[in-house]
């Protein structure tokens, strides 16, 4: 049963982790790609509460993974998988097991998180008065896609990314549906064509002088933002419009991308969320 099927009721974030488990299980996830012994993440920090929320591609291998392919375990372990649980199969999985899973998300800032990754995003939040860290916790981190794969996004094949957006991409609008959040922060180009894919959605586009990556004996990498608001996505209908800003310099991968550039985008969003 897809979730526009499901019966009207008020939805929750533990939905959202049984309906992603089950996908897992049900064939509805085909790739050899997917981590698929570790649990899925609809949610880096607290969607519950966040204002505002930045959007990724997908989970990144390193969640589940450390530098040498080996799954992270004690202290080091950021989320739940099967051998954290004891289990064979996610079909296995109690409510109890479902709600052990949440909790690691909506507690991911204060436990292990990878750093490396989120704290140039974060940066980018502090001229709002948000951040995904102590007292000014205010903001999550979601994915276009809660399932974490072996190799990067950008390496899947075609049919491997439509069949994990395809698959997930209901649960995204779910979520921001029962959320508070207000504002969508969009990291790179191919998060933003691929939101738009999904939602109804339809971005003024704009030139940004200041955000061109340098490049030697060339005129540098253009930058862009886009501003929107979204009411749908996946079919879903939000009780409210949400504020979407992207960019498309990916923060964490975009070659050259300088404090300079990002203090800028910085006082971008801030001018545009009020």
């Amino acid at each position: 049963m897809t979730m526009t099927n499901m019966p009207r009721k008020a939805f929750t974030i533990h939905d959202s982790f049984a309906i992603l488990l089950s996908r897992l299980e049900d064939g509805s996830v085909c790739s050899e790609n997917v981590i698929g012994w570790g649990a899925p993440v609809p949610s880096f920090g607290d969607v519950t509460r966040a204002r505002v929320a930045t959007l990724g591609l997908n989970p990144s291998n390193r969640e589940f993974l450390d530098i040498a392919g080996n799954e992270l375990d004690g202290d080091y372990r950021r989320f739940h998988t099967l051998k954290s649980f004891g289990l064979t199969n996610w079909s296995d999985a109690t409510t109890d097991h479902i709600r052990l899973i949440v909790e690691s998300c909506l507690g991911y800032f204060a436990k292990n998180p990878y750093d490396l990754w989120f704290r140039s995003l974060d940066s980018l939040l502090s001229g709002i008065g948000a951040s995904y860290y102590g007292p000014l916790t205010r903001a999550c981190h979601l994915d276009l896609v809660p399932y974490a794969t072996y190799r990067k996004w950008g390496v899947l094949t075609s049919t491997e990314r439509m069949n994990l957006l395809d698959a997930s991409a209901d649960t995204l609008g779910m979520l921001l549906r029962a959320s508070p959040v207000r504002y969508l922060i969009l990291n790179g180009k191919t998060v933003v064509d691929t939101f738009k894919k999904i939602s109804d959605i339809s971005f003024y586009k704009r030139e940004m002088p200041t955000w061109t990556l340098p490049r030697v004996g060339g005129d540098g990498v253009k930058g862009y933002s886009y501003f929107g608001t979204v009411r749908e996505v996946a079919d879903i209908k939000l009780p409210r419009d949400i504020i979407v800003l992207g960019f498309n310099h990916n923060i964490q991968s975009s070659f050259g991308v300088t404090n300079k550039i990002k203090s800028s985008i910085r006082t971008w969003i801030a001018r545009r969320v009020s």
